[in-house]
């Protein structure tokens, strides 16, 4: 492709992101297309011979674009968003351009000095003290493996490294049953194995670890001969929103030695707004936090921000130098590949820049009270409606709840969901809370409105009448 037609096609490119952004609201948000369906219209080999971009383009258009669930649409319910505000987008257009490997510092010394730099704006901006450091993560689940990896080299006197697991006691890591399942993947690729979670009960109105609980399993695995070697807490779980009391947490595990990792993917962004800190108090004793910026904050994905207290254990952990990955002659300059797993980094700090300095934070605090405030409107709405039960309270932007009706609750209640997403104006998910499937309601989305919130309300009433009339 030569310089003047890829300007040509990135011109098109553009102004169809344009378009497309500008036209959500017409489209259902989730694909509507059986299994199969896209796969079916594409060729069985590979083009033996190049094709011109135009056939490509429309292809994309009329095959692949029917089989998007569309996550930038403003009613977009389900998981918790994946955003992508414009000037991020914008951003990474230039980052995908220019197509760098920022795995050290000469690799592109921009490219490490912002990170470190906006990196630190997100630390003030969510209140962790100065003792904390950043880098950029490509998602939580990267993250939390790393500090699953730093918890094992400490507890194992730095020498799981090299000499395996096998020449040790069995490690333990704590957590509750509201965590994320990266928290299980970690596990496995950490090869401290399923079985050496330890789930600790949750209590309370929101659904907090016991850490009466949890100090008795580490004073009886301790008993028994095996190795505690961290916990693994969390601010809003994703499926209810749980928050376990971080301070109460860390003040155990800290008095066994024992290294604290905070799982604040979704929620994480909401600690720009002062009001909502409380929920996670204590976190600035902990030993690692992590919080995606590619969430609720309006990031491009992938994007996500790990604070630890104390990085040289990190880098020992992870730092591999041969002689072709040194940088001779260059003093005291960070080469962030040696904090993270993946070798390779794209530039993910460009896209954060350009979002902080777009909108401000008190731009994005708006955002997020306004999802607050909207989320709790509509949990209202539906818990003043007989027919609706709110099963578990707004926490931030998130809550669930169920329809009464059908023989069998469950099944009806999994009914309601798919047929609401089958009507492709909104997109819902469940869970399941005590056992029972409820169904989950989170506003996060970027470019969400007031209106949106009451489309949804339109819609879930609607359905649930139309089905309860069948």
């Amino acid at each position: 492709m030569d310089e003047k037609t890829f300007g040509e096609w990135s011109l098109k490119a553009a102004e169809w992101g344009s378009a497309y952004r500008a036209s959500l609201r017409d489209r259902p948000v989730r694909a509507q297309t059986t299994p199969g369906a896209i796969a079916a219209q594409l060729p069985t080999k590979p083009p033996q011979t190049g094709e011109d971009m135009a056939a490509i383009f429309e292809d994309f258009e009329t095959i692949i674009l029917p089989g998007m669930t569309h996550w930038q649409h403003p009613r977009f319910f389900a998981y918790f968003p994946a955003n992508a505000a414009p000037v991020s987008v914008i951003a990474e257009y230039l980052v995908t351009a220019m197509a760098a490997q920022c795995m050290l510092w000469q690799t592109s010394p921009a490219a490490t000095e912002l990170e470190t730099r906006v990196l630190d704006w997100l630390r003030q901006a969510i209140g962790l003290p100065d003792g904390f450091s950043g880098v950029i993560q490509d998602s939580a689940s990267s993250a939390t493996l790393s500090a699953v990896l730093v918890m094992r080299e400490r507890a194992l006197n730095w020498k799981g490294n090299k000499q395996g697991l096998s020449a040790h006691a069995p490690l333990r890591i704590y957590s509750s049953d509201q965590v994320h399942t990266s928290i299980d993947r970690a596990i496995w690729v950490s090869g401290i194995g399923e079985e050496n979670l330890v789930r600790i009960p949750v209590a309370g109105p929101l659904q907090s670890m016991d850490c009466q609980a949890l100090e008795a399993a580490i004073l009886r695995d301790k008993a028994a001969g095996l190795l505690p070697a961290g916990v693994i807490a969390c601010t809003g779980g994703t499926s209810t929103g749980a928050c376990d009391d971080i301070a109460a947490v860390v003040r155990i595990a800290h008095k066994h030695g024992l290294y604290v990792h905070v799982d604040a993917a979704w929620a994480g962004s909401a600690m720009i707004c002062e009001e909502f800190r409380s929920l996670w108090a204590g976190v600035e004793e902990a030993d690692s936090v992590v919080f995606n910026p590619h969430k609720w904050l309006g990031a491009q994905f992938d994007c996500s921000a790990h604070f630890i207290r104390n990085p040289d254990d990190l880098v020992r952990t992870m730092a591999i130098q041969p002689e072709y990955l040194k940088t001779h002659g260059r003093d005291g300059i960070i080469n962030y590949s040696e904090w993270t797993i993946p070798l390779g980094r794209r530039f993910r700090a460009l896209k954060l820049w350009f979002l902080l300095r777009f909108h401000g934070l008190d731009g994005l605090k708006t955002m997020i009270r306004n999802h607050v405030s909207w989320a709790s409107r509509l949990a209202e709405r539906l818990g003043a409606n007989d027919d609706f039960e709110i099963v578990t309270a707004p926490r931030f932007s998130l809550f669930s709840f169920r329809h009464r009706g059908g023989a069998d609750s469950d099944a009806h209640n999994i009914a309601l969901v798919n047929a609401i997403n089958d009507d492709g104006r909104i997109y819902l998910t469940q869970t399941r809370v005590d056992g029972r499937v409820a169904i989950r309601f989170q506003a996060g989305q970027f470019d969400m409105t007031e209106a949106d919130a009451d489309v949804a309300f339109d819609v879930i009433t609607e359905i649930a009448v139309r089905m309860s009339n069948q």
